[in-house]
């Protein structure tokens, strides 16, 4: 794992019980930093990634770990489940660099800060397919994503568009669902907890000769709790259920050339408070991918995809109804020639919002070029892009990173990049928009110090990320020429923001226990009004311990926050937090596993977003049969 700190001193991460644990924060990182040791227990389930780990979201290139010189951290299945989380979000908020805020429990508006930066500035992809709206501010939809169905994510933190054009102003993340490997291999399983929350899910996978297969289905929900604290709205629980499922085909037509397509749906249904009656939030979203790969040599093969992918909000009673599709079609091609790698890439994208009176479809076509080389000590990428947008014109993206490996398992890395993300189809033609917006640009500089040896690890990353042109709801009648909603206000681009911070992050491993963390120290600044940007805090930090008790799994994790504003003038305190965790699982069987998770044991009362409720004290507890071969 990897850890975000910003200018900011470590000493001011807080009083009281934030102070204590930053004090342990900086405890278990010294242990991460000192000599590994042998790992035994590793393979009795504390897992952790390891050098020999398989990157593909840094370059959009299959490399070990050894070699990425970006900032990244990888989530397996096994995590995922010992987790116990109820949703991807609350899984992502637990890495380095990532914040939450959500508007109530799982299934209500969320949104996720990657390095303090809008969500928007985040690119999201499932199974190579890109996820996006075109509603709002745009951003993928967070709470529509279901956890159970992934089987692994990587996140990648810094700008990337010159590798994967718009939107990836603060980095990428990458969600992949099961593939099907030899054999079969099925699953069911339930699960219990507070709120009367339940799960369901089953699935199978496997192979057989040329053909490879994964289907996944999952049912969940929660009668939940009030998603609003304040007494003019209803007082009405606010539970959500949703239905998913997933599939994944694979054809290995030959040695050279293999054909996949994947899907995902879900849909969900979740209530939230805006008035007195029974506000509900139906929320629908699909991707579908077909890809072709082709191995013409040793060192060069060919990836060409087909996607699409559809994101569907209504509200009710209130009438609301919204609809994006994004559709892409990605040539991909890649030369290993020595210590050499070269890519080049042909990339279309299309949108479409449906969102009465608004149906608008834009474009945008790009040439991507990259080059690796990875000599001795030294290691070295650069990436150049250009897209071309059919409203706003020509757009050139580049980055460029060094790395030198100056000792044993030790690595200092610099970069800088460029980014854009352009305006949303709503930001420009809603009855809130404004015609003449134009992409937010950024231009990012960043130095890292990295080690890694077997199970253990430690990173520190120092960086600095200036956005031009940030685009925002302005209330009241402002600057705009727009506004002509039921609402005061529109979208403006309101000049300067700067995230810049420091990330320290580690895992070690202990007499026994693996103990991993991350810090996060920030600066997210309006630089025009040298406001903290609302709902981020500037200093927020997770760590963790896991051992082995007789046949259990055991571990606990603390997540701090401090202060964060809910306003842009910074007038709305939300004051920091700090959660505690335990979880635990089992097999009580060869092909039996059990599960338990207590969160916010303290029963800790806090805010993401004012006025809005967070879950209490709350237990969950999951049985799950897979046959174990």
């Amino acid at each position: 794992m990897s850890i975000t700190l910003s200018s900011a001193r470590l000493a001011a991460i807080g009083a009281g019980a934030p102070l204590r644990l930053s004090a342990l924060a900086l405890a278990s990182l010294n242990l991460c930093a000192a000599q590994a040791q042998d790992a035994t227990l590793l393979a009795q389930n504390l897992h952790a990634p390891t050098m020999n780990e398989i990157v593909v979201t840094a370059n959009r290139v299959a490399q070990p770990l050894t070699d990425v010189l970006a900032d990244v951290t990888i989530v397996d299945r096994q995590t995922i489940e010992s987790s116990g989380a109820a949703a991807l979000a609350d899984v992502l908020a637990r890495l380095p660099g990532i914040e939450l805020s959500r508007n109530g429990g799982p299934g209500t508006v969320t949104s996720l800060f990657l390095r303090g930066a809008e969500t928007r500035f985040t690119a999201v992809y499932v199974d190579g397919v890109r996820v996006d709206s075109q509603a709002g501010s745009g951003g993928a939809t967070w709470e529509a994503l279901p956890l159970s169905l992934i089987d692994r994510i990587e996140v990648l933190r810094g700008p990337a568009a010159a590798i994967y054009g718009s939107d990836a102003v603060a980095g990428v993340i990458q969600i992949f669902t099961k593939k099907g490997e030899a054999g079969v291999a099925p699953y069911v399983g339930i699960g219990l907890g507070t709120y009367r929350t339940w799960r369901t899910e089953a699935g199978v996978s496997g192979a057989s000769g040329t053909l490879d297969y994964a289907l996944g289905l999952t049912r969940e929900g929660s009668r939940g709790f009030s998603a609003k604290t304040d007494a003019k709205s209803n007082p009405d629980r606010d539970g959500y259920h949703q239905s998913a499922v997933n599939g994944r085909l694979g054809w290995q037509i030959n040695a050279a050339h293999r054909l996949e397509g994947t899907l995902l749906h879900n849909e969900s249904n979740s209530g939230y408070d805006t008035s007195q009656e029974d506000d509900r939030s139906l929320h629908r979203i699909q991707t579908l991918g077909a890809h072709w790969q082709a191995q013409w040599s040793e060192g060069y093969k060919t990836r060409l995809s087909v996607t699409e992918s559809r994101d569907r909000y209504e509200t009710r009673p209130s009438p609301y109804l919204t609809n994006t599709q994004l559709r892409g079609y990605l040539l991909h091609n890649e030369w290993r020639l020595g210590e050499h790698q070269f890519t080049a890439a042909l990339e279309r994208r299309e949108d479409h919002l449906d969102n009465a009176p608004i149906d608008r479809d834009r474009s945008q076509n790009a040439l991507a070029l990259g080059w690796g080389l990875r000599a001795g000590a030294h290691t070295l990428q650069l990436n150049a892009r250009h897209d071309r947008d059919s409203e706003f014109g020509g757009k050139s993206t580049g980055s460029a990173a060094y790395g030198y490996e100056f000792a044993p398992n030790w690595r200092a890395t610099a970069s800088m990049g460029t980014a854009f993300r352009a305006p949303t189809l709503y930001q420009r033609f809603s009855m809130y928009g404004d015609a003449s917006l134009t992409p937010e640009t950024a231009r990012n500089v960043e130095l890292g110090l990295k080690w890694l040896q077997g199970a253990s690890s430690f990173s520190a990353t120092v960086y600095r990320n200036n956005v031009s042109n940030l685009i925002t709801f302005v209330s009241g009648p402002g600057p705009c020429p727009g506004g002509s909603g039921p609402y005061p206000g529109c979208y403006d681009s309101i000049g300067k923001a700067r995230y810049q911070g420091l990330t320290l992050a580690g895992s070690h491993q202990l007499a026994g226990v693996r103990l991993h963390g991350s810090i996060d120290l920030q600066n997210p600044k309006n630089l025009d009004t040298g406001k903290q940007l609302q709902r981020r805090a500037k200093r927020h930090a997770a760590l963790g311990a896991e051992t082995r008790i007789a046949h259990w799994t055991v571990g606990g994790e603390a997540q701090l926050s401090g202060r964060r504003f809910d306003d842009a003038a910074n007038k709305n305190v939300l004051g920091g937090y700090t959660l505690l965790n335990l979880h635990a699982s089992t097999r009580v069987a060869r092909d039996w596993q059990i599960v338990a998770r207590l969160d916010n044991l303290t029963d800790k009362h806090y805010e993401v977003a004012r006025t809005y409720a967070t879950p209490g004290r709350s237990f969950y507890v999951g049985l799950k049969w897979a046959p174990q071969y």
